[in-house]
């Protein structure tokens, strides 16, 4: 609990939760994790947030206000499972088209089902690859967004500036992420649930307390609130702002594309 959040100038892409690997490592890391818990990922979101995301999802959905055109174009990066996208499409009116990016396969297979049984595979394509290199072409979304998928990004700047490449001038980014919690009571029962409850009820949910570990420690690793925001401002984005939800533990940042 005590170990230190990287800056605004980097220092994700070695970290594996409190553990150092070598550079190039935390991918292969990151993707077991996530082919590990494909199948139980939003129990494991409703574990780790209490129910939370939901809602703090639908608060994020609600700030980016889809255009109902079938024109309006979104990039959904980390984001395999669909909870996002399909949010975004139903807020559209099922207008919208979604594009779900995703390095890991398994968790693209999930959000696949889940589309075909919410009828709205005329709205999405689900994508694999590497937020580090889109591919893409240059200005092709209004908006991209990315909901508790940037912390495992090894070089989270190079997928900041790949955001801002294949958005359109007047895009807009918004990245959903857990932080760092800026209520001092808050702050302990928080660190008490992470680090003691989490992992036990990873265990009993899918048998596997490891993945949970490393996700309560990777929060703790992940730049704060005003640093995030740097690190945003550095990659081009304009009008960069934060929200904190529940006290801190999630923040919403926006950046635009001016």
């Amino acid at each position: 609990m005590a170990e230190s959040r990287t800056s605004a100038q980097g220092g994700m892409e070695t970290s594996y939760g409190f553990r150092d690997v070598a550079e190039g490592e935390k991918q292969t890391l990151v993707n077991d994790v996530f082919h590990k818990v494909a199948k139980r990922y939003d129990i494991m979101n409703d574990v780790m947030s209490a129910g939370l995301h939901r809602v703090w999802k639908d608060a994020m959905v609600a700030a980016l206000h889809p255009r109902k055109e079938a024109s309006y174009k979104v990039l959904d990066v980390a984001g395999g499972t669909g909870d996002i996208a399909f949010r975004i499409v139903e807020a559209s009116d099922r207008k919208a088209h979604a594009t779900v990016l995703d390095i890991n396969g398994s968790m693209l297979g999930v959000g696949a089902e889940r589309a075909a049984k919410k009828g709205l595979n005329d709205n999405l394509t689900f994508v694999e690859a590497n937020a580090e290199e889109l591919p893409f072409e240059s200005n092709s979304f209004d908006a991209y967004t990315i909901a508790f998928g940037i912390r495992n990004v090894p070089r989270i700047d190079v997928a900041l500036s790949e955001a801002y490449r294949v958005l359109k001038r007047g895009g807009r980014l918004l990245v959903l992420e857990f932080s760092e919690v800026d209520m001092p009571l808050l702050d302990r029962i928080y660190d008490q649930w992470s680090f003691k409850a989490i992992p036990r009820f990873g265990k009993m949910i899918t048998g596997e307390a490891e993945p949970y570990q490393y996700l309560v420690e990777s929060i703790r690793k992940f730049p704060n609130q005003r640093d995030f925001a740097a690190m945003i401002g550095k990659a081009g984005f304009s009008r960069v702002t934060f929200t904190n939800y529940t006290g801190g533990i999630a923040a919403l940042h926006s950046g635009w594309k001016i």
